[in-house]
């Protein structure tokens, strides 16, 4: 979803968790270890109560929630040495290297601004190689009077950049964060970074699945160069198991045959990556190996409510092969996941994705992991 833009962009300004950083995950396997303290349960869909929250806010949130028998400083006392010992191991949002390396090359002025405190920020970037270099100005939630939502922290950062805040674009995965940026008077982009909430962000000017999907063309900053025959290179990453019974709309509804895979024991690999339409290379393990497209997400269409694994093996096979190992290398992405106003229409742009996958496989780029060794442990 975007509005029309009006106003070229000089300077970018960017939100840290949830935004360029996955903290998620550490986030809920701290706060799952420490409610056991409490005798408590973290429950992960309550996550939305503290995305955006300054850490003393989202310590209140919680203490009050959960009846917990301690206030919200004391929280913050015994949970932030668990938080900074795991902060070594946050894993980057797809897009984030390629975005802040794609804008310090072409010289546009960034800022960082979180509602987290400076000494958390200073800890969290600095595992991650260039980065802090790459900011002009790093504004943090314990530097200024009133955190996110309010504007303040966005017309602080772009004092510092020396821009107007309307030649400035917020990048924010946080509904705090949308709404401080609008206040500002800036463009807005909302990358959200909790499931099926992209409804709750009409506040912003644009809304995209993952900075992947970013466009710095469409705010008049130099555009991406790296797509290739319709084609996003990634990092390659594998998954793979046993192939199981689905939805049983593959054939019947789509007249595609899906290999579904199992989620079991992917939760972790799954929230790193960005719901959407890949492609790579799939190895059956007794069959061979074969170009295949990919669907990671919640399928709005068939309003789905698990993040599924859904491959297309794009040949034509005699039976089906449930139980077989099916082992995947993903190397590329298509686009993000979207819903369609008809069966017929979801049908056609699948199609489509496969079309595209065929081709760019046969590209050296992509064609070389075809003899990738994970896909060999299973192929004949």
């Amino acid at each position: 979803m975007a509005k029309t833009m009006k106003k070229l962009i000089s300077g970018v300004i960017l939100d840290l968790d949830g935004t360029l950083l996955n903290t998620d995950g550490i986030v809920n396997d701290v706060l799952r270890v420490f409610m056991v303290k409490y005798g408590k349960q973290w429950d992960e869909r309550k996550a939305n109560k503290i995305v955006g929250k300054t850490p003393l806010e989202a310590a209140a949130a919680l203490v009050e929630d959960y009846g917990l028998a301690c206030g919200a400083d004391e929280f913050l006392t015994e949970i932030t040495p668990m938080f900074s010992d795991q902060w070594c191991n946050i894993k980057l949002c797809p897009g984030a290297n390629r975005l802040i390396k794609h804008l310090s090359l072409h010289n546009v002025p960034m800022a960082l601004a979180s509602n987290s405190q400076r000494t958390s920020i200073e800890s969290k970037i600095s595992y991650h190689q260039g980065w802090k270099k790459s900011f002009s100005a790093i504004i943090a939630g314990d530097e200024v009077v009133a955190p996110k939502p309010s504007p303040e922290i966005f017309l602080e950062a772009a004092k510092r950049l020396s821009l107007e805040p309307s030649d400035c674009l917020v990048i924010e995965d946080s509904l705090p964060g949308v709404l401080g940026g609008k206040a500002a008077g800036m463009g807005v982009v909302a990358v959200p970074s909790l499931p099926k909430q992209s409804h709750l962000y009409m506040a912003a000017d644009e809304v995209i699945n993952s900075l992947l999907d970013f466009q710095p063309k469409r705010w008049g900053l130099p555009p991406f160069e790296d797509w290739i025959e319709g084609t996003l290179p990634i990092e390659p990453w594998h998954v793979g198991g046993p192939v199981i019974k689905g939805f049983g709309r593959g054939s019947k509804v789509l007249g595609i045959p899906t290999a579904n895979l199992s989620t079991q024991g992917y939760s972790a690999l799954l929230s790193e990556h960005p719901s959407g339409v890949y492609f790579g290379w799939a190895a059956l393990s007794t069959r061979g190996v074969y170009k295949m497209a990919m669907s990671i997400g919640w399928n709005p269409y068939f309003n789905n409510s698990e993040k599924t694994i859904e491959p297309w093996l794009l040949h034509e096979f005699d039976g089906d092969f449930y139980g077989e190992e099916l082992r995947l290398v993903i190397v590329g992405y298509i686009r993000p996941e979207t819903n369609f106003p008809s069966l017929e229409s979801l049908v056609g742009k699948i199609h489509g994705d496969g079309r595209i996958a065929e081709k760019a496989l046969d590209l050296p780029l992509y064609s070389k992991f075809r003899d990738d060794p994970h896909l060999k442990g299973s192929a004949s």
